[in-house]
């Protein structure tokens, strides 16, 4: 567990990691390559039996589905939004994790920066996050949402490109990826500062 331990190498049996984001709610995934969160994502995909909900900000993930690089997965529901119609996918969202246990995927926060770049924006997706996350709890459904991300004056992670600041509260859950020759790794960064 990553409790005792703050760093975990990812293999096949994610379970730990997975009882991790059951605990908190949101949990964030930070890491400074697309490549790492994508492989993270697809062992985290292929490992859960409960349903699925994908929101693709960033359309890699999508991307690798429609190119059947990662095979879709039948309890997997992927979501594209765009700045026209974020509203009605999320309340969408909001009612099918109001109903039924999910595993709810941003990806990313970079991607929801993108669609969203003022000041406001950045209010209006964190008080997303964090409606969909209070949501979840009464299903206990995990949101995760991921980010790239880098380390600002060997202080604080704040979101690369653009320098924004990371969105946490008391129950959030924060981890980085990275990678250490052939093994993915994931630290938890509320215990430590995993540098």
């Amino acid at each position: 567990m990553l409790d005792k331990n703050p760093e975990q190498i990812i293999d096949k049996d994610i379970s730990g990691i997975q009882i991790k984001f059951e605990q908190n709610n949101p949990n964030i995934v930070l890491c400074s390559k697309p490549f790492h969160k994508m492989e993270f994502l697809d062992k985290l995909i292929s490992s859960t039996e409960e349903p699925i909900i994908y929101v693709d900000m960033d359309l890699l993930y999508s991307g690798y589905v429609a190119s059947e690089m990662i095979q879709k997965k039948d309890n997997l529901t992927i979501f594209c939004p765009d700045k026209t119609d974020w509203e009605k996918k999320l309340s969408e969202i909001i009612c099918k994790i109001s109903n039924e246990r999910f595993l709810v995927i941003i990806d990313s926060f970079n991607g929801m920066n993108n669609l969203f770049d003022d000041l406001e924006s950045a209010r209006f997706i964190n008080s997303c996050i964090m409606l969909l996350s209070s949501i979840g709890n009464y299903t206990k459904s995990s949101v995760l949402i991921t980010g790239m991300a880098r380390k600002k004056d060997d202080k604080d992670w704040v979101l690369s490109p653009g320098g924004r600041h990371i969105i946490k509260s008391e129950k959030t859950g924060v981890y980085y990826l990275k990678k250490n020759q052939n093994d993915l790794i994931i630290s938890s960064l509320n215990n430590s500062g995993i540098d």
